[in-house]
């Protein structure tokens, strides 16, 4: 009788009786711990103090509880909020105990905790400053002319920067919201490169960089969003000029592929490839997370947010593309980005 009405629930479920022992449990109860079904005390397989106080507890009470369980399989960890009820059925009297996966949801509190806590801080720096250069305006420097003019120069930066990752989070948060909606205009990768290029023509002379495109003669055409890519490759291109050496090249290879093995159908690749010091291997899966930098510093000082690479990476899966990044330090760094023609 237990076990037929065990297996009738979506959750790992496990029936305790009142002597403690093991009287049934599902077949995702046997999935989590292979020795759940078997008859034995409980705490021999669930060796959780707060699980055998919640059972216990419930034995003696019959009141709910409901407590944390975390399952460590093959190095992966797994958290559970474990649900214990008294059940009350004749000779069958015990404890059900039910396993509700909640490791996603407690991830994604992380994610949310780490966002809030990055932003707070990549304002509070140049908010700080803005406050700092205020104060010495309005005191100690208030009729220094030229104390004047150096602070309202960096107070103008600092603004900017905050500008920018308000900026940033914005596309971020549209990118996101869009990431359903696959983009179905057809449009000229070829075009939008250029377009980007010509953009970015005083950032390539101020920094020396020849930026050369080579691409087929035909239209590369495929389902996308204009803006969108013009983001993708303003954000690769302007990385491949800030961060290449002065006086190199930045070379832009569009590629027409009959059919790619990832995507398993024909597509179009773009490559940036510069003449940088390179990135270390380490860095490279870690490189599209949000807020991720390998010199932070740096990447302040060239007006970097620390979410150009993040945005790309959900623009290119919104496109149902991939993205590949491949460097080796002192050989410079190739961001190649593959979008489906169809």
């Amino acid at each position: 009788m237990i076990p037929s009405f065990l297996s009738a629930i979506p959750l790992p479920a496990v029936f305790i009786g009142t002597d403690k022992r093991i009287q049934g449990a599902n077949a995702l109860a046997v999935e989590l711990h292979p020795g759940a079904d078997e008859p034995r005390t409980f705490v021999l397989v669930f060796r959780q103090p707060a699980f055998t106080a919640a059972v216990e507890a419930c034995l003696k009470s019959g009141r709910q509880h409901t407590v944390p369980y975390l399952h460590n399989a093959e190095g992966q960890e797994t958290r559970f909020d474990v649900t214990v009820s008294y059940v009350q059925a004749g000779e069958n009297s015990g404890v059900m105990a039910c396993f509700q996966d909640v490791t996603q949801v407690e991830q994604a509190g992380e994610i949310r905790r780490d966002f809030v806590a990055n932003v707070s801080h990549e304002l509070k720096t140049p908010l700080t400053a803005l406050l700092g250069f205020i104060e010495t305006l309005r005191g100690p420097a208030k009729d220094d002319a030229t104390a004047r003019d150096r602070f309202l120069e960096i107070m103008s930066s600092e603004a900017s920067r905050m500008n920018r990752l308000v900026g940033d989070l914005l596309s971020l948060s549209r990118v996101e919201e869009d990431a359903r909606m696959r983009p179905t205009d057809m449009v000229d990768v070829k075009e939008v490169v250029g377009t980007v290029v010509r953009n970015l023509s005083e950032v390539a002379k101020d920094r020396d960089v020849t930026v050369n495109i080579n691409a087929p003669e035909t239209a590369a055409l495929l389902p996308a969003d204009f803006d969108q890519l013009t983001q993708v490759f303003t954000n690769l291109i302007e990385n491949g000029l800030k961060y290449g050496d002065r006086g190199g090249e930045v070379n832009v290879h569009i590629q027409d592929v009959e059919r790619d093995t990832v995507l398993r159908k024909s597509a179009i690749s773009v490559s940036v490839l510069d003449n940088g010091p390179g990135i270390d291997p380490v860095h490279i899966p870690r490189l599209t997370e949000r807020f991720y930098r390998i010199d932070s510093h740096r990447s302040r000082e060239m007006g970097g947010t620390g979410l150009g690479l993040a945005i790309v990476k959900h623009i290119v899966a919104r496109h149902r593309g991939r993205m590949k990044i491949e460097s080796d330090l002192g050989q410079g760094t190739e961001f190649r980005v593959v979008l489906p023609k169809t």
